[in-house]
């Protein structure tokens, strides 16, 4: 079994930063793309940041100058650096990433972390 954890959310005041982290865990043979999505209430889930396994990053103009994402192969781990955050920001924060699984023949699936939450107060 496969499994993408989060953590490092919480509550910060409106220009403040947080980090967020994302750990792949279980039975990888290798992993591809992963990415951070976030969703607020009422709104569709969006990407904020997505990175290959080669380091490429890519962000939307949201977010652009303010988030910076970042992986570690070795262990697995993704992370998010949120700086500048406002009110917009809040959301709940979901890891995804492209995992080929063992055995490698089964080919790679998107598996996605249980979300946690940011909240920015004004």
């Amino acid at each position: 079994q496969v499994q993408l954890v989060e953590s490092g959310g919480g509550l910060v005041q409106a220009g403040g930063s947080l980090a967020l982290s994302c750990a792949a865990s279980g039975s990888i043979f290798s992993i591809r793309g992963m990415a951070w999505y976030r969703q607020a209430p009422g709104k569709q889930r969006e990407l904020v940041a997505a990175i290959t396994n080669s380091g490429s990053t890519d962000y939307p103009d949201s977010v652009k100058g303010r988030f910076t994402i970042s992986r570690d192969n070795a262990k697995n781990t993704a992370n998010l650096q949120m700086n500048s955050l406002n009110p917009e920001d809040t959301a709940v924060y979901y890891c995804n990433a492209d995992i080929v699984s063992v055995p490698p023949s089964l080919g790679a699936r998107r598996y996605w972390g249980q979300g946690t939450q940011v909240t920015v107060s004004s």
